[in-house]
């Protein structure tokens, strides 16, 4: 009997030893407090683990009245919090992981082409939701990726007139993806950050993948490839509103609410901004509105349905370049565009008409559908639309007087479909495959008409089409953007200077084969596509009212591309990557004389050629982690083009064309990520680049209409260095927690061999001796921001924010590039080093912005 009570009163002290009690609290967003749900809670060395509900709560049984829970969630850094007692411990805060991107995408991932998505790695850095709200402040999508590896922004002067510059490739060889919907000009690849000043507002994520980077798509991403990753469906209701003033008067005001995924499957989600400032560079103001509205429905676990409509209707005036001499007797500041004084609605501050101003709307619309069939396949579709109207509206002026007379615009309308499709099958738990389709479909619509009347009623003109001379009496739009898209200008006889369209027809298909097993893996990418244009000319067509259509062109191309990786333990990983390029030319170079013509050009109907090899190592420490990245891109068969306004009279009548350039971009990244202890990051990379011309080239010359002015005339441009983008940058940047929610950040940028825009038929480069392309002076900037999220609410669920950001603290002057390449003679006037004569533009001095964020 008593041994009975013995083994009886041992079961009860084992139970009681094995359930101690419970501990609860709660896992919350470290930067904005929100819960979340689904966070894993686990005892250290046990496999005693929950999940947070809905709300970020949880309750776990525990055996012994001390030890340590880990607490984890995709996207975040994982953290340790240990316990002496058993009972609520209060609530735990976790920091977004900067490196990981998971979790942020729930609509479309099939065709969002992320890195996370494969195995095998490449050079990438990833922007995420906490620092694009931070820093973005009155800036654009380039200057928040400034401080990534190989990234250059310059800011062109005027609001959205930025450029980025990516291994030293400008953005025609970026590839640029919204949601996996490419956004690249059709016609010449361009990007014009005005039509997308809103996605920062409602962008999730932002990732870079340098070189050829990782996406599926029958794109020619040369430079790289840089996804925009932007809200689809909210898992819970909220919102936020958001004020913000900044230098030079701007102010922006935004408003987002979602309901959330609600229980019949339904989400709501709007979005509605508005900005305005005066510019930096003088004459500069501009304004616009940011709209975003999100239908989601998730009928059951197998299909997600999401619709996104989003615009930002703009207005700015523009900057122009001007002769160094000329900014040092003004300032940096000033704007070499004409103004005038002049009796219209249409004027800046002070009551000045700008003598350049751009003026676009650019609604996108997308339906996403992501099928999930079984735990192994599962198929993303993306269909999309877009319809653009704008113009650049330019002061002309008497010649003789300088009375200003009307302002000209020059439209470039579209609208354009297309549909992306994704299926992807997991074989096997090694083997994974890709299949789908890129198929897109483009009407360009170009002229140049009257945004507004100033001194005189009517302008005079003489064409075919129009039966010989005729009146220009109608205005169209002025210089709102609304306008613009709904009463654009459908009239031919109502256009002068140019007037033709363009068709442009792209199908592509893609696949992809990944294979991993253990510490190894590969894959294997390929893409074929055909792109046909046909051009038709209005203006100078040869009888009245009927058009004349270009022959069709069609040009086939492809790309493949491999990469092996692996991992040498959990902490080291090395990777390769290599592929080539058959890219189809852009239409802007098809023909002698794009704006005029349907003559084609024998010289650019054939293929651009690019291959690209790149290696990597990769450092994965709990503390310190880095990437090591080494590239070699050639860029061949290419052609250049350049024009000029001989005249002076607003009007460009000389065309330059270079062919064939080859490049050549070889160089080492490195980024290091360290955490030295709770509430420290820092962060910094170095990117030694060497961008140079291969072989010399001919140039040829014709005049407006096509007609051949000079051909065959050399430029000696072998070895000569790339301008536009620094070929060595460094940067260094870090945020410190110094109270709860009280974070204070900066970063410091270094920028060296930095080189003059090339112009191939410059004089500079007639002699096989030149001296190559001017070196501007080597510069720093250093940025610093702070930031306070105060805690509201009766359980703290709501949160205010207050940001400032100060750019350029120390108010560097420099040349962020010039577009000539005189070098200095004896007796020259000369600034560091630069002669004066080149024509140049200076970075912006110390700017400032200040938010305030409401988040319910």
């Amino acid at each position: 009997m008593k041994k009975m009570y013995f083994v009886i009163a041992a079961f009860l002290l084992t139970a009681i030893g094995f359930s101690q009690g419970t501990i609860t609290g709660s896992v919350v967003d470290g930067d904005f407090g929100d819960p979340l749900p689904g966070a894993n809670i686990l005892v250290q060395g046990t496999t005693n683990g929950v999940a947070a509900d809905f709300d970020g709560n949880f309750t776990i049984e525990v055996s012994q009245s001390s030890g340590t829970l880990v607490i984890s969630y995709i996207g975040f850094i994982s953290k340790k919090v240990n316990f002496t007692t058993l009972g609520n411990i209060g609530t735990i805060s976790l920091n977004p992981d900067a490196q990981e991107l998971e979790g942020v995408v729930i609509v479309g991932s099939g065709i969002i082409d992320l890195a996370e998505d494969r195995q095998t790695p490449i050079a990438v850095s990833t922007i995420k939701a906490r620092e694009i709200r931070e820093k973005t402040g009155n800036w654009d999508l380039p200057e928040l990726l400034k401080s990534t590896p190989s990234v250059q922004n310059v800011k062109g002067g005027a609001f959205g007139d930025g450029q980025m510059f990516l291994r030293g490739f400008d953005q025609t060889n970026t590839a640029f993806l919204l949601n996996g919907q490419p956004i690249n000009g059709m016609e010449d690849g361009k990007m014009y950050w005005s039509n997308w000043s809103g996605v920062l507002d409602i962008a999730n994520a932002v990732q870079v993948q340098r070189g050829l980077g990782s996406s599926k798509l029958a794109i020619s991403s040369v430079g790289g490839t840089v996804n925009i990753v932007t809200k689809t469906l909210d898992k819970r209701e909220g919102g936020f509103f958001q004020t913000m003033l900044g230098n030079d008067n701007y102010i922006k005001t935004t408003g987002y609410y979602s309901t959330g995924i609600m229980e019949n499957g339904l989400s709501v989600a709007a979005m509605l901004g508005h900005w305005q400032g005066d510019g930096y560079v003088d004459n500069t103001g501009g304004q616009g509105q940011t709209y975003f509205l999100s239908f989601g429905y998730v009928p059951n676990e197998n299909n997600i349905f999401n619709f996104i409509l989003t615009g930002a209707p703009q207005w700015h005036a523009a900057a122009g370049s001007d002769n160094l001499r000329t900014f040092l007797d003004n300032g940096r500041k000033y704007n070499s565009w004409n103004t005038a004084n002049v009796n219209s609605p249409n004027t800046l501050n002070g009551g000045a008409y700008p003598g350049g101003r751009n003026i676009y709307h650019k609604p996108v619309a997308n339906l996403s559908w992501d099928l999930t069939f079984n735990e192994t396949a599962s198929l993303s579709s993306v269909l999309y639309g877009s319809i653009g109207r704008g113009s650049f509206a330019q002061l002309i002026t008497d010649r003789n007087t300088g009375e200003a007379l009307y302002a000209r615009g020059s439209n470039n309308n579209h609208n354009w479909g297309g549909l992306v499709t994704n299926f992807n099958k997991q074989i096997n738990e090694n083997l994974n495959f890709n299949i789908g389709a890129d198929v897109r479909l483009y009407n360009g619509i170009h002229f140049r008409d009257v945004r507004e009347f100033i001194g005189v009623t009517s302008v005079s003109n003489s064409s075919n089409y129009n039966g010989g001379a005729y009146e220009l009496t109608n205005a169209y739009g002025g210089i709102n953007p609304w306008n613009i898209t709904f009463n654009p200008n459908d009239d031919h006889s109502q256009r002068f200077g140019y007037d033709y369209e363009e068709r442009i027809n792209y199908a592509g298909v893609f696949g992809q084969l990944e294979y991993s097993k253990g510490a190894f893996s590969t894959f294997f990418q390929g893409s074929a596509s055909t792109q046909s244009h046909i051009r038709e000319e209005f203006l100078n067509a040869a009888n009245e009212g009927q058009s004349e259509e270009s022959e069709k062109v069609n040009n086939p191309g492809f790309n493949v591309k491999a990469g092996v990786a692996y991992n040498l333990s959990e902490q080291h990983a090395i990777f390769a990557n290599g592929g080539y390029y058959s890219r189809q030319p852009y239409h802007s170079d098809l023909y002698i004389d794009d704006r005029n013509s349907n003559e084609l050009n024998p010289l650019a109907t054939e293929n651009q050629k690019i291959t690209g090899l790149e290696g990597g190592y990769k450092f994965m420490g709990d503390i310190l982690s880095a990437n090591l990245n080494v590239y070699y891109t050639i860029w061949d068969n290419r052609i250049q083009y350049s024009s000029d306004d001989t005249n002076n009279d607003n009007i460009v009548d000389e065309f330059t064309q270079t062919s064939p350039l080859k490049q050549v971009h070889s160089g080492v990244e490195l980024e290091v990520f360290a955490r030295p202890a709770d509430g420290l990051n820092f962060q910094g990379f170095v990117s030694i680049g060497n961008w140079e011309y291969d072989g010399n080239v001919t140039t040829t010359t014709s005049d407006e209409n096509g007609n051949i002015i000079s051909t065959g005339d050399p430029s000696y441009i072998d070895g000569v260095k790339i301008g536009q983008a620094a070929q060595f940058t460094a940067g260094i940047s870090g945020d410190y927690e110094i109270l709860p929610r009280f974070k204070l950040d900066a970063n410091w940028n270094l920028y060296d061999n930095l080189y003059g825009s090339t112009l191939f038929g410059d004089s500079e480069f007639s002699t096989a001796n030149n001296r190559g392309a001017i070196k501007l002076p080597s510069y720093d900037t250093m940025d610093a921001g702070l930031s306070y999220r105060m805690l509201v609410g009766k359980e703290n669920n709501k949160s205010i924010q207050f940001r400032l950001n100060i750019n350029n603290v120390f108010d560097e002057v420099y040349l962020e590039s010039s577009s000539d390449n005189t070098h200095v003679e004896s007796g020259d006037d000369v600034w560091n080093g630069v002669n004066t004569d080149n024509r140049v533009r200076f970075g912006y001095g110390r700017t400032w912005n200040f938010n305030m964020r409401y988040n319910f």
